[in-house]
């Protein structure tokens, strides 16, 4: 990353940041079972300098380990260097650094509140596709030490159990009945 905000990577290195990112989710439980302490934060949103500022404050990883709870993109001005630089964190320190899936990782939400139309200006939809297939494989909730649960939003009136959130199969688009897919085996 460069002064005032702007990527200084190319567009072959954010593609491989995403799919090693993507490996990296997918070989995590999509139910993550951490320990204290930890950092928990929520939306950044694009702001990329709240979220420099939050490091500032909250210690750089891995000097504190940290839990993101979704909500990376749109709305703000600099939603490809806030998840780029997210994604970074989570390859350089997998067992430290934690994201979650909010619902603007979702191709149907952050095609429309802004995440698409920066990565197509700045780059391309086809790269903007990538980072829907790593963000498809997010995993989307967590328990802290046995008791605390971490997830973006509200719960499902279906879910009974956390066994049902292990089952969940990923990658997974979010449905638009909001209950993900499981599998029954």
């Amino acid at each position: 990353m460069r002064g005032k905000g702007q990527v200084n990577m190319t567009e072959t290195e954010i593609r491989s940041l995403c799919l090693k990112s993507r490996e990296i989710f997918l070989s995590q439980p999509i139910l993550l079972e951490l320990e204290a302490p930890l950092k928990i934060c929520g939306d950044i949103h694009g702001q990329f300098s709240d979220l420099l500022r939050l490091f500032e404050y909250g210690l750089m990883p891995p000097e504190a380990n940290y839990l993101f709870l979704g909500d990376y993109v749109d709305r703000g001005k600099h939603s490809l260097e806030t998840i780029c630089l997210l994604l970074a964190y989570k390859l350089k320190y997998p067992e430290n650094f934690f994201l979650l899936r909010g619902n603007h990782e979702c191709a149907s939400i952050n095609r429309i509140y802004g995440f698409y139309d920066e990565v197509k200006r700045r780059f391309n939809i086809k790269l903007w596709k990538t980072f829907t297939d790593c963000f498809n494989c997010l995993p989307i909730a967590a328990i802290v030490d046995e008791k605390i649960f971490c997830c973006h939003g509200g719960l499902s009136p279906d879910l009974q159990s956390m066994e049902q959130i292990r089952r969940i199969l990923r990658p997974t688009d979010v449905p638009d009945t909001g209950k993900f897919p499981i599998n029954i085996h």
